[in-house]
């Protein structure tokens, strides 16, 4: 069937099955490879992006339930203010390990960034629960956060 997704600002017709998983459409379909493939079951965060500004895992959000929605991936997250300042300050501590996982990270810490610019370290945990990074930066991946929601002056909170 015939779908027209919104993708990071674009119209983008692709004609896949109704249970096609959203990951599967932008990284074979579409050829976005910045989303990653983890686990397929939801349970790493690898493949999040944003659907109506909330994260949500590609891996089992069919194409189907998309609807009129609108989807944002890591290819375009630096267009948004809270994207902007976490991609930076990823850059500026030097987050990723192997940076696999990083695309979700991102993605999840612009959507807290996003919805609280002001986050405690329990909003954080909260937030990046779903995320794993088998490297471990997870100390980082706060500091990032932390310096973000200070708007990139290196002062951290929370």
């Amino acid at each position: 069937m015939a779908y027209t997704l919104k993708i990071n600002g674009r119209s983008q017709t692709v004609d896949v099955d109704d249970d096609t998983p959203l990951l599967w459409v932008l990284r074979d379909v579409l050829g976005m490879m910045g989303t990653k493939f983890g686990c397929g079951m939801a349970l790493c965060g690898a493949c999040t992006v944003h659907l109506d500004g909330q994260p949500v895992r590609s891996c089992i959000t069919t194409v189907d339930s998309v609807g009129t929605g609108e989807i944002t991936t890591i290819e375009a997250i630096g267009r948004t203010p809270a994207g902007q300042r976490i991609q930076q300050a990823w850059i500026d501590l030097e987050v990723p390990q192997c940076g696999y996982c990083q695309s979700g990270q991102i993605m999840s810490a612009a959507a807290l960034l996003a919805a609280n610019p002001r986050p405690t370290d329990t909003d954080i945990d909260d937030a990046m629960s779903g995320n794993i990074c088998r490297c471990g930066t997870y100390v980082r991946i706060r500091e990032g956060i932390k310096r973000a929601a200070a708007g990139g002056s290196g002062r951290t909170g929370g």
